[in-house]
């Protein structure tokens, strides 16, 4: 039996596209192995959001050739989809970009058939491939029916991105918005509660874009009506939405739907109004804090989580000091920081006045430092407060063998208990803030 290894670097719908393929070679008679040496194939999803993305990818795809000289090192994802066009890492054996990820039994097969034809592993040539992604409009169908180990389940619903952002490369290395239909991601879920699953969570490259390109509007909360009526299904969580979304209807349409997380991660990128310009993110400062204030109206006590890029070109102190801020003023329950990461082709590469990787270093640490106390902040508010917790695994805590999961806002919580509460939903006092693990 062949054996396979694979590592995922990057985002929730990479995460979900490795799993997709894991599934696939276990179905094609693989035999899944830890990323370490003895290996038949290494395949690596590859991410290229940051240089240190960048650098990670390489690094991974170095480490399996390593491991095994002699194995397959299949290299896909967005950074590979990023290098077309260019000379390929000689570690490589073969590319698959961001639309051929389905194909994978098919190319594995092909790949070996012609290395039998040539009966020698010596001077390897890379095979790839790749398209001009821009030019897809079909939604790469992949599936999962048991991802992971845990109890929930990350589903993708929807690829590519329309937005432009300047400082993101993604929209060149996924495409166009593409969408699943509801019909197929229903499908899955009924799979995945069949087997077990009690909570999914919706991503997507933009998620909030689903639907747009079946007839120009947005149908995510449709979407989420249906899912709403599985049976099994006790947890609906959402991916990271643009502010854009958040209307009255929609939050009060969530609120009325008792599956629905009171969990949302609501992009920001910056709290200066004159940054969100040259970020070409669309809404101001102001117009956010209104949808904040929506969620709020409609949840009792929201978990709200954001992204923030501090240094982005241009950015005075100035301008750095009112994005920490307005952090500060929406009280958010996780911040995470992201020091601008200059991607070539996009417009923010050429902007003048780039801020030093030493500025970029101390707003990162002042901004994570408030996030930090946000957070406290936040998580204090739920001491001696009853939770639902739907529990995942055993871990060991502060020299304690404890069970953890998650509350419906995200929050990681240890309980003792003699039972095996795994993919048990229970309701827990917390007593004290020892109970949150982080």
């Amino acid at each position: 039996m062949k054996k396979a290894a694979l590592h995922n670097l990057g985002c929730k719908v990479n995460a979900y596209e490795t799993e997709a393929m894991q599934e696939m070679l276990e179905r094609a008679g693989y035999q899944i192995v830890p990323f370490r040496e003895g290996a038949d194939v290494y395949i690596i999803n590859t991410c290229t959001v940051t240089n240190i993305a960048d650098r990670k990818s390489r690094q991974m795809l170095h480490r399996a050739r390593k491991l095994n000289p002699d194995a397959i090192v299949v290299a896909a994802g967005c950074y590979v989809q990023a290098q077309i066009g260019k000379e390929k890492d000689s570690c490589i054996d073969i590319v698959i970009g961001n639309d051929h990820k389905k194909d994978l039994i098919r190319i594995l097969e092909e790949y070996e058939e012609r290395k039998r034809e040539k009966n020698s592993s010596k001077n390897r040539s890379v095979e790839e491939w790749t398209d001009d992604i821009s030019r897809d409009r079909e939604y790469e169908e992949l599936r999962l029916t048991r991802p992971g180990d845990h109890t929930r389940a990350y589903i993708k619903v929807q690829d590519g991105c329309n937005q432009f952002c300047t400082y993101c490369i993604i929209p060149y290395m996924r495409g166009r918005v593409r969408s699943r239909k509801a019909a197929d991601v229903l499908e899955e879920v009924h799979g995945l509660s069949e087997n077990g699953y009690r909570e999914v969570v919706l991503t997507g490259i933009h998620l909030s874009s689903y639907g747009i390109d079946f007839d120009g509007r947005r149908h995510l909360l449709q979407l989420i009506r249906e899912i709403h009526e599985v049976d099994g299904i006790k947890r609906i969580r959402l991916g990271s939405l643009e502010p854009g979304i958040v209307t009255e209807e929609f939050a009060k349409s969530l609120a009325a739907m008792p599956k629905v997380c009171p969990h949302f991660h609501l992009s920001l990128q910056s709290g200066c109004n004159a940054t969100l310009k040259r970020m070409n993110r669309r809404y101001t400062s102001e117009e956010y804090y209104e949808k904040c204030r929506i969620l709020r109206k409609y949840f009792n006590c929201p978990a709200l989580t954001t992204d923030v890029i501090v240094g982005f070109p241009g950015e005075t102190e100035e301008e750095f000091r009112k994005s920490y801020d307005f952090v500060d003023r929406v009280g958010f329950y996780e911040t995470h920081i992201f020091k601008y990461s200059r991607r070539e082709g996009t417009k923010a590469a050429a902007m003048a006045d780039q801020v030093s990787e030493e500025v970029k270093a101390q707003r990162s640490a002042r901004m994570i430092s408030l996030g930090e106390r946000k957070r406290r902040i936040f998580e204090s508010g739920f001491v001696g407060k009853e939770v639902e917790v739907l529990v995942e695994e055993e871990a060991e805590v502060n020299g304690r063998t404890v069970q953890t999961g998650y509350t419906r806002e995200y929050m990681k919580i240890a309980l003792e208990s003699e039972k095996n509460l795994k993919n048990c939903i229970v309701n827990v006092q917390i007593d004290n803030d020892l109970q949150i693990i982080h």
